[in-house]
């Protein structure tokens, strides 16, 4: 053996010697730590400084059980203002509303994202789609905010997420205070309906419309439950001649902002104006670029806008 070989092998033996005493001294140490009743005081504190910090800045998720079914939601923030947060169709909080969680202000605002029944990670169930499906999600998410003891919160609901939005608004008014809906419809029409069969096949969607989606579910459970979905709105159009949620939206209380995009490929212009005239007081706000996704395209002129109008 070389010298220089000698001298490697000496210095890892003493490498490892040394790191192995290091490492019997923390033993110790902390051991001794662990008999004295001040190191748990001291643990106690620290996880609670901590709770407060990521309760405040981070993302926390939570399970609950709701109308018989177990449903995730997120929490972020600390503030006054309870923001209920709903998805679209197979939506889940962190395909829809990542920038909203991390970029809202948390000292002013406590957000609460829901994954609706049968969606993201309240699975299971599978979802079913019975014919007033939107109005099942609506009662889901008012019975949430009861069970977490929300006596009054404000809405924020992207398309399906937002006709869930105004139906809770006009079920119970004495619990939403402020309503922001964006892709959102009161009916469907014949014109609604060949847009929606168009996209049934996933695979001619875009990547980039795609991907979330088969991250979260899985190819086979996507196709299905959208194709389901098509189909749920269909039963619409055909049982109830298109109507989804027009009775509701005079009897919606709340102070309400409608956006959305002109570009939006999916929910025409006629659908905004529709709610703007027909809910008491709305303000209709209108992105020149915007598309359907406007919140996540454009999600700090949307964040800017939605905190102005829910402190306003």
């Amino acid at each position: 053996m070389t010298a220089m070989g000698t001298y490697v092998r000496s210095s890892v033996r003493g490498f490892l010697q040394s790191n192995l005493r290091f490492k019997k001294d923390c033993i110790r140490s902390i051991a001794k730590h662990l008999q004295d009743p001040r190191f748990f005081t001291l643990v106690q504190q620290a996880k609670t400084k901590f709770l407060d910090i990521q309760r405040k800045s981070g993302v926390l998720s939570h399970k609950i059980e709701v109308n018989r079914v177990r449903l995730h939601f997120e929490t972020t923030g600390d503030g006054d203002h309870t923001i209920l947060l709903l998805p679209g169709a197979l939506g889940s909080s962190q395909t829809d509303f990542s920038k909203q969680l991390s970029d809202f202000n948390k000292d002013r605002f406590t957000l609460i994202a829901l994954d609706p029944r049968g969606y993201g990670k309240s699975i299971p169930p599978e979802r079913d789609w019975p014919l007033e499906f939107l109005q099942r999600d609506a009662d889901d998410a008012l019975e949430l905010l009861r069970k977490l003891g929300i006596e009054k919160a404000s809405i924020l609901g992207w398309s399906d997420g937002g006709i869930t939005g105004m139906i809770a608004a006009a079920r119970c008014p004495e619990m939403i205070s402020r309503l922001v809906v964006w892709g959102a419809n009161a009916y469907v029409t014949e014109k609604d309906i060949k847009i929606y069969e168009g996209m049934r096949d996933i695979s001619s969607w875009s990547e980039n419309m795609r991907t979330p989606f088969l991250s979260l579910y899985g190819e086979k459970y996507f196709q299905q439950q959208w194709s389901n979905w098509v189909d749920a709105y269909k039963n619409y159009f055909i049982k109830r001649n298109g109507d989804i949620c027009k009775d509701d939206l005079p009897k919606i209380k709340a102070k309400t902002l409608i956006m959305h995009g002109l570009k939006d490929p999916l929910v025409p212009l006629e659908h905004p104006d529709y709610l703007h005239s027909n809910i008491v007081g709305s303000r209709l706000y209108i992105m020149p670029e915007g598309k359907h996704n406007l919140h996540i395209k454009y999600s700090r002129e949307f964040i800017f806008l939605v905190e102005h109008f829910l402190g306003d």
